[in-house]
């Protein structure tokens, strides 16, 4: 699940974001500033943020998603508020997009699992989604993505491409997800070069351009000569592109960033799973639950190849894209082994969505440790 942002926001935006709710200001309709209320009969839609807009990976990811909303759809009119602190900050931010009469909410952090939850028994009339969460109630839905298997194409380009068998990945906090995609990522890697090593460095926050890049300095430094990342920013494709090594991005397509280093990026597109939500409610059809989706709904893919990737690791990468979608290949298919040689996957069996979405172990082939979490998570 993903705790995103819990560990990044500073006090000063926390009291910042108090402040404006306080006072009514602050919220952004249709990425224009004010606060109008919604009414008649469009369908109005607010969403929370934990991040910038403009941080070129998560967020970013969203608000794509939300701007494409309102183009689509004349009827729906959209809303948003970034930079929310999780915890009190969030609750009052839910709560007052629910006041003004925004009748589907979506809520984009882990962190906001909680607070989405309380506000929704308030207000019983009132659709919540929240992004990577596992608690529901009748009004409140949960969604996620199987961008591991993103990872794993990225890790199997890795393979083909890689001259030193040694490449690393910038892992932001040691919590499930962020393990399965690591471990996607050796997968495919590893399909394609048996002997060779992922190494992991932890920088311990989603955002930090400074230590994702100091990060992936370090695994350059170590003999990596690809470099892929979990955090949010672009500054491992920047340091890569600094010491003339190849790079992957993620959540969103860098390129323009480090021309000269990005192959392609595990990227969203939230677009899909809002589009249905929209459509759904809009028509009086829309039910809570889960939703895991993979890449044969398009809501994971892989970015554009840049001109760096050559034709014949194109061609592998595309015919595993479509087995994947197809369902043919199950990248944490058995037989799968532990860092300590124990089997983590029999032979003839799949990891089960439980077994990934709790996954607290590193694959063979991965080089590094996962530290204990302190998130409280």
């Amino acid at each position: 699940m993903r705790f995103h942002g819990s560990l990044r926001t500073p006090l000063s935006l926390a009291l910042l974001v108090t402040m404006l709710i306080a006072t009514g200001c602050g919220e952004t309709p249709g990425g224009a500033a004010g606060s109008a209320a919604p009414g008649g009969d469009t369908l109005n839609v607010a969403f929370v943020y934990v991040g910038p807009i403009g941080d070129g990976g998560w967020t970013f990811a969203h608000d794509q998603a939300r701007q494409q909303l309102e183009k689509e759809f004349p009827f729906v009119k959209t809303a948003f508020l970034e930079n929310v602190p999780e915890g009190a900050d969030a609750e009052r931010v839910i709560t007052q997009f629910a006041q003004k009469g925004y009748k589907i909410i979506f809520t984009t952090s882990f962190g906001y699992m909680d607070p989405t939850i309380k506000v929704a028994q308030r207000f019983p009339d009132v659709a919540f989604f929240h992004c990577s969460g596992y608690k529901r109630a009748k009004n409140v839905g949960t969604y996620f993505g199987r961008i591991e298997q993103s990872y794993y194409l990225c890790g199997l380009m890795a393979g083909m491409m890689t001259k030193k068998g040694k490449v690393g990945f910038v892992a932001p906090h040691p919590i499930p997800e962020v393990i399965r995609h690591i471990n996607g990522f050796a997968i495919g890697f590893r399909k394609a070069r048996p002997d060779g090593e992922v190494r992991v460095v932890w920088t311990n926050s989603w955002f930090d351009p400074g230590k994702e890049k100091e990060a992936a300095l370090s695994l350059m430094d170590a003999g990596c000569d690809i470099l892929a990342t979990g955090a949010d920013s672009v500054a491992p494709l920047q340091a890569a592109q600094e010491r003339g090594c190849l790079a992957f991005g993620y959540d969103s397509d860098g390129r323009r960033f480090a021309p000269r280093s990005f192959l392609t990026a595990p990227i969203w597109d939230w677009t899909v799973y809002y589009r249905k939500v929209v459509q759904e409610v809009k028509a009086g059809k829309w039910t809570a639950g889960d939703a895991f989706w993979g890449t044969e709904t398009g809501l994971v893919k892989l970015a554009p190849y840049s001109d760096l990737v050559p034709a014949q690791v194109r061609q592998v990468v595309d015919q595993a894209t479509e087995e994947i979608k197809s369902g043919k290949l199950k990248e944490f298919a058995g037989p799968l082994s532990r860092q300590d040689g124990s089997v983590a996957v029999p032979a003839g069996t799949v990891a089960t969505d439980p077994e990934l979405l709790s996954m607290n172990y590193f694959v063979q082939g991965v080089v590094g440790t996962i530290p204990k979490t302190t998130t409280g998570h």
